[in-house]
């Protein structure tokens, strides 16, 4: 257990929020950077801590079945739930010191690499360990917990497909213009849109207020981005 605490911790400075800024200022690659989410189980309501990859995107269907009863679910724990979990570390939480969380998972994809990067519960600073380390320090149980890159991107493809299907019926005039959600809602970090409907935060949370002209300009934009989104 003694690897987490064997290297001197690293501050990366307050310009990196995102796995991949992490990695480019580490100089190695993002998946070396461990990704540490926690989730409320319901109903009991115990915290359940996954440690992914920085290129990795968990798949929370795979993580039920791993860790909830029949007809159980899980949901995102806000920061409340987190810090009054693992303690005074806000939304960051830190693997070494996990608090009082009921159950942690490791993906399988983290034991790629021989060298890992995470938080040691210090802002915006990280220390390096070996992913063997990191399981023993934490406890966690090592499965697949992530979508693959190929899955990954079948979901990409699928949430394109809906978006155009949906654009294809905005009328060049009337009051009535359809939303671009389709329920698939996740921020992306590096581009700020939402993986799903391409959008901003901003945008979506103005479209009701927005008007038909303004929402088909904003349909405009959105064709525009799926256009330039890379294969």
């Amino acid at each position: 257990m003694s690897g987490l605490q064997a290297q001197p911790a690293v501050v990366l400075g307050p310009a990196v929020q995102t796995p991949r800024q992490a990695a480019s200022s580490l100089g190695v690659q993002t998946g070396q950077i461990v990704q540490c989410v926690m989730f409320r189980r319901k109903p009991d309501a115990a915290a359940v801590l996954v440690l992914t990859s920085g290129d990795r995107r968990l798949d929370e269907r795979k993580i039920e079945a791993l860790v909830c009863a029949a007809g159980g679910r899980l949901v995102r724990a806000n920061a409340d739930f987190v810090k009054n979990t693992a303690g005074p570390l806000g939304a960051a939480v830190s693997p070494a010191g996990q608090g009082a969380v009921a159950v942690t998972l490791m993906d399988a994809s983290l034991f790629r690499f021989n060298a890992l990067w995470l938080a040691d519960g210090q802002a915006q600073s990280v220390r390096q360990a070996s992913p063997q380390d990191v399981q023993a320090q934490t406890g966690a149980r090592v499965a697949d917990v992530s979508l693959h890159p190929d899955e990954e991107r079948k979901a990409r493809q699928q949430s394109k497909d809906q978006v155009a299907s949906l654009a294809s019926t905005v009328g060049a005039s009337g009051d009535k213009v359809p939303s671009p959600c389709i329920s698939v809602c996740r921020i992306n970090a590096d581009s700020g849109l939402c993986e799903g409907c391409y959008r901003t935060l901003k945008e979506i949370s103005g479209w009701s207020r927005s008007g038909p002209q303004a929402q088909r300009l904003l349909w405009q934009a959105i064709g525009q981005r799926m256009a330039s989104e890379p294969d």
